[in-house]
């Protein structure tokens, strides 16, 4: 199975339309038209066809994940404590 086979299955099974798609690639920062997806979706021997490459089917995952769950959300830094500070080797006698 390619990964034209596996962005065509999940668009049939998450019931996704081209703009829904752009969306999700949107969301993963990657940036595509419709007419590229349109030549993804096209059967192997039209002249138009083109090949989903691993970045597309990545980017498209990563963004799926952000669609479905939401943003992850940020951390905040942990407080730092007051310790004594041992970043200082210990002075030998003089």
């Amino acid at each position: 199975m390619n990964n034209n086979e596996v962005m065509k299955k999940l668009r049939v099974a998450l019931q996704l339309r081209d703009d829904d798609i752009i969306e999700i690639l949107k969301l993963a920062n990657f940036r595509t038209t419709k007419t590229e997806l349109s030549a993804i979706f096209r059967a192997e021997d039209h002249p138009n066809y083109m090949l989903c490459k691993d970045q597309l089917l990545r980017n498209f995952l990563n963004g799926l994940v952000i669609y479905k769950r939401g943003p992850m959300p940020k951390k905040e830094p942990k407080p730092t404590t007051d310790k004594k500070d041992n970043s200082k080797p210990p002075q030998g006698k003089p």
